[in-house]
């Protein structure tokens, strides 16, 4: 009876152990979890998983990370194999291993051997303490959490992150590509075998240096593998007989820019894949840095460079500057992300989005002449004037008095819109500030902003963000910037050869793929842009110095377009030439040559012009117009002076604007001008002449002024009651425009003033005045 008693109570006693210690192992997991989070490098991979650039982990230690599918069956075997061939049979501690490994420590008074299994080893490496007795308890303890948590899988992949390799290198990743340059998933056996057993001895087998003694220690275990039959014999034979010629390397640096970009942008993640086309890059760094080099004797000492794949808007090539290395010169500025003067580039957006607002067609005439608007005077880059031009003419040629115009009709709220819908960061910041030089450069953009922008004309009018990381959500939503219609139009300008920003320098252009591009050059001449697109890629270009110093030769036809020309040949030479196709509402009509607007019945010179159905402005060309002449034609009537015996006849003249009638005179250029109207015509005052009078100022007259409260000085005149409009002009530039009699303001310089008024009959009266300060 005391027996069974006995019995009860030790069965009881056991099981309330049993329980009580599980507790107690329970509660000690979560009071005491296995903190197993590491620092590790960061590493910038392209788009095919090609390391492109790493750094250091914030505790100085080359520790780069290694995934799961980068553990080959090669290398997870030779680990195992050396390491603890009975890994997946265990729970973290082998305890045969540890009681031989016991006896072998008393009986011989010191370790001979140690019991440590990989699980083991992973915990000394997350808690490095001394190796004594009660530590090694402690690490059974935490060797069982971590088999707990963790998959046999995922304790490998620790181990081969934390294994060390001597000096600042830990995990067999960072071995690999320091030693061999080379991922873990492309080593051989014989590299996998080094790696493997450098661990033990970091320093007796250090690579570069112990070569011939490393190659005897890995044959040996090379051997111990064919005894255990972990590989096959010939693999074998093929290891053993491989050379060992390694030292060690420095980690790859391409793309630096892009790399501290996304290194600040994702901080934690151990690495970071990109877009990057390897080969595309290496490619794209040394064009640019010999055309750095080249153009270096002119005081030019930067270029950056975007390009974009247009069908994924993903940037395969990324370089910030010329030479990363070179801190004279500014080389860690990232250009690609440089605010800068954009110069004439912003000029196909405006046109484009004119376009799609009906406002102009390719063929429509603009005056670039003298002009002045509310005090701003714009010139071209060559300091001359053209007179009348077609849009395209304008356009291709970057003129900067026809831009201007179009920005005033179209409104710069319009364009400004389209740009921040463009994600334009400054233009968004200094919105209230913007004027009508917005399209001259008077405005910060980035060249990733502008490439992007460039990039809507090859992807029929949508604008999507580039993207610069792999497993960034996919949205490929995208917002309508501009037309299809008028990006077709656009592009047809812009890829037409005959143009003064084709090189002067450059004759190879007969491999160049083809392309649309345009150009733009900064005030100051401290920027160099050239942007082009084809079907496959956009090309941003910007070439300058980051000190913001100017440079006399610095223009973007003839320093960067040469640059974005070799890109194009360089990485797209074998393209088919696939081109944009016509949309269907893009469609021909006849307009007059002198106007591009539509022809009345006396236009004679009709030419075919590109408009979009249904947007394109349908306006009656007003310049040609009929009057009645006399048959010398001397003198023009009106209805109401008409030669009773009829002797007149009706002739077809070109009604030119004031403006550029204006500039005719100035540069003494024939024109047919409309004879005076008939002097004995009593219908307008009873005068000699139809001219504007001008009543103030006063034709000869003096006035001072007070430079320190200047104030403003008057025009008017007396017109025709047959004018609706007059033109008032200042020294041969257009001041203002007004309605007839409507008086005038403006705020006179000192010096001699040349004033002129013009109505819209073509009729011109001039004054001169002197300003004298007080």
């Amino acid at each position: 009876m005391l027996k069974k008693r006995f019995i009860r109570f030790i069965r009881s006693l056991w099981g309330k152990t049993v329980i009580v210690s599980f507790v107690i192992f329970i509660s000690l997991l979560i009071i005491f979890p296995i903190n197993t989070s590491v620092k590790y490098s960061t590493l910038i991979t392209s788009s095919d998983g090609t390391l492109l650039h790493a750094f250091l982990s914030p505790d100085d230690k080359w520790r780069m990370y290694v995934e799961l599918k980068e553990i080959t069956p090669t290398l997870r075997k030779a680990i195992i194999a050396k390491e603890d061939k009975y890994f997946y049979y265990h729970f973290g501690v082998n305890p045969v291993a540890i009681v031989r490994a016991l006896y072998n420590n008393v009986t011989k008074g010191r370790r001979t051997s140690g019991a440590s299994t990989i699980t083991m080893q992973v915990v000394r490496l997350l808690y490095p303490n001394k190796r004594t007795y009660w530590n090694k308890i402690s690490e059974i303890g935490r060797a069982v959490q971590l088999e707990i948590f963790y998959s046999k899988e995922e304790i490998l992949q620790m181990y081969l992150n934390l294994v060390p390799y001597g000096s600042n290198i830990e995990g067999i990743k960072s071995a690999s590509y320091l030693y061999f340059q080379k991922s873990p998933d492309r080593l051989s056996l014989a590299e996998v075998t080094t790696l493997a057993i450098i661990p033990n001895r970091p320093t007796s087998l250090q690579l570069g240096t112990k070569n011939p003694l490393i190659v005897r220690e890995r044959n040996k275990w090379l051997e111990r593998f064919r005894n255990e039959k972990a590989f096959e014999n010939q693999a074998i034979n093929d290891a053993i007989k491989e050379p060992l010629s390694v030292s060690r390397h420095e980690a790859p640096k391409m793309v630096p820019h892009l790399a501290l970009r996304l290194k600040k942008q994702y901080p934690y993640e151990p690495t970071i894949r990109t877009y990057i086309k390897q080969p595309v890059q290496a490619k794209v760094e040394q064009i640019v840095g010999n055309y750095a080099n080249r153009v270096r004797a002119m005081n030019i000492h930067n270029a950056a460079v975007l390009i974009i794949n247009n069908e994924t808007m993903q940037v395969e090539s990324y370089v910030g500057s010329a030479d990363f290395n070179n801190k004279t010169d500014g080389g860690q500025v990232d250009g690609i992300q440089a605010i800068r003067s954009p110069g004439s580039a912003l000029k196909p957006v405006l046109y484009a989005t004119a376009f799609d607002k009906g406002i102009i067609t390719p063929k429509n005439i603009i005056n670039d002449v003298p002009t002045n608007f509310s005090g701003f005077e714009p010139e071209n880059f060559d300091k001359k004037f053209n007179g009348k031009v077609t849009v395209e003419f304008a356009l291709a040629n970057s003129l900067n008095v026809p831009a201007v115009k179009v920005v005033k009709d179209l409104g710069k709220k319009e364009l400004i819109e389209v740009l921040k819908k463009a994600n334009f960061q400054t233009v968004k910041k200094q919105e209230k500030d913007l004027g009508l030089s917005i399209v001259l450069g008077g405005c910060g953009v980035t060249l990733e902003e502008m490439t992007q922008l460039y990039a809507v004309f090859a992807n029929q009018g949508k604008w999507e963000r580039f993207k610069l990381k792999k497993e960034e959500k996919e949205n490929r939503s995208a917002s309508l910037l501009i037309s299809p219609e008028s990006c077709f139009l656009t592009t047809q300008i812009l890829s037409q050869i005959k143009r003064p920003d084709l090189p002067n320098n450059f004759d190879y252009t007969y491999r160049l793929p083809k392309i649309a591009w345009k150009t733009g050059t900064s005030f100051g001449k401290r920027d160099a842009w050239s942007i082009g697109y084809n079907k496959k890629y956009t090309i941003g270009v910007w070439v300058g110095n980051f000190s913001g110093e100017g440079v006399p030769e610095l223009s973007g036809a003839e320093i960067a377009t040469p640059l974005l020309f070799q890109l194009f040949n360089s990485i797209d030479y074998n393209s088919n030439n696939e081109w944009f196709q016509q949309p269907k509402n893009v469609v021909s009509r006849q307009v007059c040559a002198e106007s591009g607007d539509l022809p009345n019945d006396y236009c004679s010179n009709k030419i075919l012009d590109y408009s979009i159905r249904n947007v394109s402005h349908t306006h009656k060309c007003s310049h040609i117009k009929q009057f009645f002449v006399n048959y010398a034609e001397s003198i023009s009537y009106c209805t109401q002076c008409l030669p009773i015996d009829g002797n007149y006849k009706e002739k077809s003249y070109i009604n030119y604007a004031p403006e550029l009638i204006s500039f005719y005179e100035l540069k003494h250029i024939l024109y047919e001008r409309i004879p005076p109207h008939n002097p004995a015509c009593t219908r307008v005052f009873g005068t000699t002449t139809n001219a504007p009078l001008i009543t103030n100022p006063n034709d000869g007259s003096e006035y001072y002024i007070n430079a320190k409260d200047p104030q403003q000085m008057q025009l008017a005149c007396q017109a025709a009651n047959d004018v609706k409009e007059v033109y008032w002009y200042l020294n041969d530039r257009l001041l203002k425009k007004a309605k007839a009699n409507q008086p005038v303001f403006f705020v006179p310089t000192a010096g001699k003033l040349r004033i002129s008024c013009t109505d819209d009959k073509g009729r011109s009266s001039t004054i001169s005045v002197t300003i004298k300060p007080e």
